[in-house]
């Protein structure tokens, strides 16, 4: 039952998506930050609480609402899996943008791509060349591919197997919004952050999405150049400042021969309202070298895009295998 409530949710994802600024966004804005305020006062085991409060606790009510809705209905359980999906996968809240700058490159307007790159992720594209532009796209599409797709995804899937419901999607949501809103607080705002819930949060996320991220790195190489990504992931992954997203990007740019990493590009003064959806530490796309590959072109965007929809098929053929499995088991 996991693998039709991921299809209908990435169905009606396709068809209905959450506009960029959503009630879901705020709500989530306005709960952490009330369980900061109230929680929060600066030592370690109020790091814990907070954490547990912002990330624990609504993963622990969706499960127990799922059970609860599952004594009585199985199809109101359904029901209640695709719509807890449908907030957490954010495919077209990226792609959009995805879509329109390859659409701006293609037409040859370089400006209105770099307006697009710079609305997206709030970066000063300006003064980037053509190839550390097409760079910035790819990467960053990479990373929040992984992010609104494919993390939720296998979380979901490991957690419902279990009969946990969609606890395993809100999990993974609320714990890289978690790790995104405090570091965001820290960098972008004028307020005294917790460093320890910052540092707690990175850590806890980057070990939540320790498997998921290599389970997308391998579905690239699947559906890529398997020795390329695989030697790619092997040798190149280091480069990254950090881990999962170096397997990420290495894997993906062994996967479609197109070289990665380098420098990220300058900041530019945030409008502070807006800025904290486009994710953390601007640098932590940062790498120490680049992998080898062709410099990047805007045919990359286009073999880009089959590699995550390739990669979102083949791991949609595997759930609905382990789902009939388990109903013949």
């Amino acid at each position: 039952m996991s693998f039709f409530a991921v299809l209908f949710a990435l169905m009606i994802e396709q068809l209905k998506p959450l506009p960029r600024d959503n009630w879901v966004h705020d709500t989530l804005v306005g709960w952490v930050g009330w369980a900061g305020r109230n929680f929060d006062a600066g030592q370690h085991r109020h790091a814990i609480v907070v954490w547990c409060i912002t990330v624990l606790a609504p993963a622990l009510v969706a499960c127990l609402v799922y059970l609860a809705i599952a004594h009585y209905s199985l199809l109101g359980a359904f029901a209640f899996d695709v719509a807890i999906l449908y907030l957490s996968l954010g495919f077209r809240q990226f792609s959009h943008y995805f879509t329109d700058i390859r659409a701006a490159l293609d037409a040859g307007d370089e400006t209105e791509a770099r307006r697009l790159l710079a609305e997206w992720r709030h970066l000063d594209a300006s003064e980037l060349p053509r190839t550390e532009l097409l760079r910035h796209v790819l990467e960053h599409s990479l990373l929040a591919a992984h992010r609104h797709v494919f993390g939720v995804f296998f979380c979901f899937i490991t957690l419902s197997a279990l009969g946990l419901g969609p606890a395993g999607a809100v999990l993974y949501r609320m714990a890289e919004f978690a790790s995104r809103y405090w570091a965001f607080k820290s960098r972008s705002l004028d307020v005294p952050a917790n460093e320890r819930l910052i540092t707690l949060s990175r850590r806890a996320f980057s070990l939540i999405d320790h498997v998921p991220a290599r389970m997308t790195a391998f579905g690239f190489a699947v559906v890529g150049n398997f020795e390329e990504a695989v030697n790619g992931w092997r040798r190149d992954a280091a480069l990254w400042m950090h881990r999962n997203e170096g397997i990420l990007l290495a894997s993906a740019a062994g996967a479609i021969g197109v070289q990665l990493g380098g420098e990220a590009a300058p900041g530019v003064t945030p409008d502070r309202s807006r800025t904290f959806d486009v994710g953390g530490n601007p640098e932590s796309a940062a790498a120490r070298g680049s992998t080898p590959g062709t410099p990047a072109q805007a045919g990359h965007l286009q073999s880009l895009g089959g590699l995550v929809w390739r990669s979102v098929v083949l791991w949609l053929l595997l759930a609905a295998l382990l789902s009939l499995a388990n109903l013949l088991g």
